[in-house]
């Protein structure tokens, strides 16, 4: 089904060109390409290939959301790998909450992804379930902008669908019965307070993956949105450092 809003403003896909290196950025859940662009644009300054695709029915109205299904979600990031594929001889996801559970199904499925990292990954989120059983409700409170940082917002939708909500839920439950498939080094960062996704998923995550070389770090000044929060610059330093001991 075609989109029938207009992309906002700074929510739309990024793309750079650069080297034979490949970075594929994913936002997260009723988000938004806003939340990954500093972390593609610092990729992409180091020379890098980065991709950082719009999830289908995001980044438009929460109308739009409503009518996706995860399978839809799961293109848009297929869409963009097969862009660095074409381009790169390496390839390294990582993504934000929702973002961070498709980075882990790519992982899954494809084994020659050279590294992930997950920043707030999500596999579980226990206050979504009793969506299960809502009727005739369609929309939900926001869930964006979980940041700490004062003056700073997400561009996220202003409503939450409870069809998506019935679509995330069964998709995080496949990846984490797959989380043993993953094999590629890992890192992934976590915020010790988050008001949207459990903390303790990154840990579940860390334990289930059959990644040899795996690290976590906790990040303090940081809620959900920690790319937009304090430990933005961190997340870019790790990750650059990261992705450098991988090639």
């Amino acid at each position: 089904m075609a989109e029938s809003y207009p992309v906002l403003e700074g929510a739309e896909p990024f793309y750079f060109e650069g080297n034979s290196v490949g970075i594929l950025v994913s936002h997260g859940f009723t988000g938004s390409t806003q939340s990954i662009r500093p972390l593609g644009e610092a990729y992409a300054a180091e020379g890098y290939t980065v991709c950082g695709p719009r999830l289908k029915g995001h980044g438009t109205h929460h109308e739009d959301m409503e009518q996706t299904t995860y399978h839809d979600w799961l293109a848009s990031i297929e869409e963009g790998f097969q862009w660095l594929k074409e381009r790169c001889d390496k390839i390294f996801v990582t993504g934000l909450s929702m973002g961070g559970t498709l980075t882990l199904y790519m992982a899954e499925k494809y084994q020659e992804i050279r590294g992930i990292v997950l920043i707030n990954a999500a596999i579980e989120i226990p206050a979504m379930e009793p969506v299960l059983q809502l009727e005739g409700t369609r929309f939900l409170d926001a869930i964006g902008s979980d940041i700490k940082k004062p003056g700073v917002t997400e561009l996220a939708y202003e409503k939450t669908p409870v069809q998506s909500i019935k679509e995330i839920l069964p998709f995080m439950k496949t990846v984490k019965e797959n989380l043993s498939k993953v094999i590629c080094p890992a890192l992934i960062f976590v915020s010790d307070e988050d008001h949207v996704v459990p903390p303790d998923n990154s840990r579940t995550i860390y334990n289930l993956i059959s990644s040899e070389t795996k690290e976590i770090y906790h990040m303090k000044e940081s809620y959900h949105v920690a790319t937009l929060d304090n430990d933005q610059q961190m997340i870019i330093d790790k990750t650059l450092e990261f992705i450098k001991k991988q090639l």
